[in-house]
């Protein structure tokens, strides 16, 4: 008996660390009839957090003949590490490597001389037939997919038929509620070939999974209550009727699972835009750079116009979508940066992420970097350098741009009042970030690790009230804070879980004056320095403009989470300190005599309050 131990190394903690790549090549053992009866397989997970000699230990613990770790760009340098390990413990066991990085760069594996052979390609059908003659005491010779030290490397192999491919989750083999999420793989391969990229792996087109078993692992995931899905389709719309049927299949089987996916702009139309809006989705669009040439050079076209109106389609939907950016594409400079910045922001995605190239081993660029100047780390993460056009202080300046939008616009959660702010301060988006950036070094931060989600917030503010100032805009400050303030309670009211408020008829049955009441945690209470409804009416405002038109007055609202949206109830200021001492302890009456409240008015407002679930019975 064979025993084979399959190791995946994820980067981190999170609903995707799941070893998908594992799962499948357990099926596809234990699918051949040839090696059923012949082998043991188990799956090994760990973290880049853990020690390599932690987990040889825990690897060795089942005595496996054969390790194989599925390795890419982040985990390249803890798999060699643990191989290490093993090598110096246990010297007679078989230690291999498959995926993304091992195909794209198979000699930083084999070089190290830990690894018997290396997996190129899908994985599958070499692997299976490298432990075919492994039962039989023979090495991998000629197996095509499988390299060896020393030897030339073949042709990768030929494309699995995705109809033979079982599924992990429908065989049991990996649960998808363990991790809080699922991998859901929908394709392989690509059918663009952008240069930066190893998506396409040669293969030149994508093959799909059939709908049959797409529907199937829905209802499993609907029924298991699977929270998220991560879906692994490079370009998930490129058949846009196929991405139609897929969404309302989601609609109908799985609404209260959130679902990521990676689409083209050029693919969304009107009606695919409703669809994903009519989920529970987010989508990540790569739009790299703004720039025509900078995409021409990399193999990919570009439509500024179209882009934007297609990206229209979704805001008008309202459907969560974010953009990738890619600094220091050849041709790429800090000002064509910028302008992608700036471009990218106008468009009011839900988040930006923003990376340094890396030029990948497999990738056209890797191919052509000394020719095109692009200077890299030659081990992972294979980060640039420097490019002719593309200075390190250049690079580092687009980093810190990057730093501030993830901590401002993305995590900050300011899509819906960024632009009209900096619009009102007259600066270009990425003059903004600068400027920001600047205003974090002045306070000593360092990067944005440091930076934790409480903070956010009341750094967002403190840099409103200083570059208002200093830009000699004061008046336009309050509005602002308004915004920012507004959002901020929004934001932590759509994550909130609001309380099961009393029915109607258990209403009747208390005298919520006479019991003590505490406003619930999903609820938020704030002031403003104009009437909030106002300005929510006002949608898509200017600044200057709302200013002109509203005077300054004092407003106070209460900002909570019921039925499945979250409302905006603006308040007198005496109904807004009653909520404010609410605080589980006295009754509400003895309050009301505080604040000269009559309670023949305070009655009907705290049982609008208790049915509404702002506040709860202590």
């Amino acid at each position: 008996m064979l025993k084979i131990t399959l190791v995946a190394i994820h980067p981190q903690r999170s609903p995707q660390a799941v070893p998908l790549a594992c799962a499948f090549l357990k099926e596809a053992l234990l699918a051949d009839l040839r090696l059923k009866d012949a082998i043991r397989v188990e799956i090994a997970e760990f973290f880049l957090e853990d020690a390599p000699a932690v987990c040889a230990e825990r690897i060795l613990a089942s005595a496996p003949d054969l390790v194989a770790f599925s390795v890419y760009v982040w985990s390249r340098e803890h798999t060699l590490a643990v191989a290490a390990e093993l090598s110096r413990r246990a010297p007679l066991a078989t230690l291999c490597a498959g995926g993304a990085e091992p195909t794209a760069n198979p000699a930083g594996l084999l070089d190290s001389g830990l690894f018997r052979f290396v997996i190129r390609g899908e994985g599958e059908g070499p692997f299976a037939e490298a432990v075919r003659l492994a039962t039989l005491g023979l090495q991998p010779v000629g197996v095509p997919g499988v390299a060896l030290p020393g030897e030339p490397l073949g042709a990768l192999p030929a494309p699995v038929d995705l109809a033979c491919v079982p599924s992990p989750y429908l065989s049991g083999q990996l649960d998808p509620a363990v991790a809080g999420g699922a991998l859901w793989q929908l394709s392989r391969g690509c059918d663009f070939a952008c240069a930066f990229c190893f998506d396409h792996k040669g293969s030149g087109g994508v093959r799909r999974f059939g709908m049959e078993r797409i529907e199937q692992e829905l209802r499993l995931f609907a029924r298991l209550g699977v929270p998220q899905v991560f879906v692994l389709d490079s370009t998930f719309n490129k058949v846009p009727q196929r991405a139609k049927d897929i969404l309302r299949l989601i609609g109908k089987l799985a609404p209260q699972v959130h679902f990521h996916f990676e689409v083209r702009s050029e693919f969304i139309d009107a009606e695919m835009a409703e669809l994903f809006a009519s989920i529970t989705c987010s989508l990540q669009i790569g739009l790299q750079s703004s720039d025509p040439g900078v995409l021409r050079g990399v193999g990919r076209g570009f439509d500024a116009g179209d882009f934007a109106r297609r990206v229209s389609l979704l805001n008008q939907t309202g459907a969560i979508f974010g953009f990738d950016l890619i600094y220091g594409l050849p041709g790429d400079t800090l000002p064509l940066f910028r302008a992608s910045l700036d471009f990218a922001l106008s468009l009011y995605p839900n988040h930006l992420d923003i990376f340094p190239l890396a030029v990948l081993p497999g990738t056209k660029l890797y191919g052509k970097a000394a020719a095109l100047g692009l200077k890299h780390l030659d081990a992972p993460p294979y980060t640039l350098v420097s490019t002719p056009d593309f200075a390190p202080k250049a690079l580092e300046e687009a980093r810190q741009l990057a730093t501030a939008c993830d901590v401002f616009y993305s995590r900050g959660k300011a899509v819906a009042w960024f632009n009209a702010v900096v619009a009102a301060l007259k600066l270009a988006p990425s003059a903004f970030l600068a400027d920001f950036y600047r205003f974090l070094g002045g306070k000593g931060v360092g990067g944005e690790q440091e930076i934790a989600e409480a903070e956010i917030w009341g750094l967002q503010r403190e840099f409103l009230g200083e570059i208002f100032q200093g830009r000699k805009k004061q008046r336009l400050l309050p509005l602002a804070l308004d915004l920012a303030d507004y959002h901020h309670h929004y934001a932590g009211a759509l994550l909130a879980a609001p309380p099961v408020p009393p029915s109607e008829r258990e209403l009747k049955k208390i005298d919520l004056l006479a019991r003590p009441l505490a406003l619930a945690s999903s609820a938020a209470l704030v002031r403003f320095s104009y009437e909030i409804l106002d300005i929510l009416e006002a949608g898509d405002l200017e600044l200057p403009e709302f200013a002109s038109c509203f005077k300054q007055v004092a407003s106070w609202a209460v900002i909570y989470p019921a039925e499945g949206e979250v409302r905006t109830e603006s308040l007198s200021k005496p109904y807004f300190e009653l909520l404010q001492r609410l605080d589980g302890k006295r009754a509400a009456k003895a309050l009301c005599k505080e604040l000269s409240l009559p309670v023949a008015e305070a009655r009907p407002f705290l049982e609008f309050a208790a049915a509404e679930g702002i506040v709860i019975l202590a």
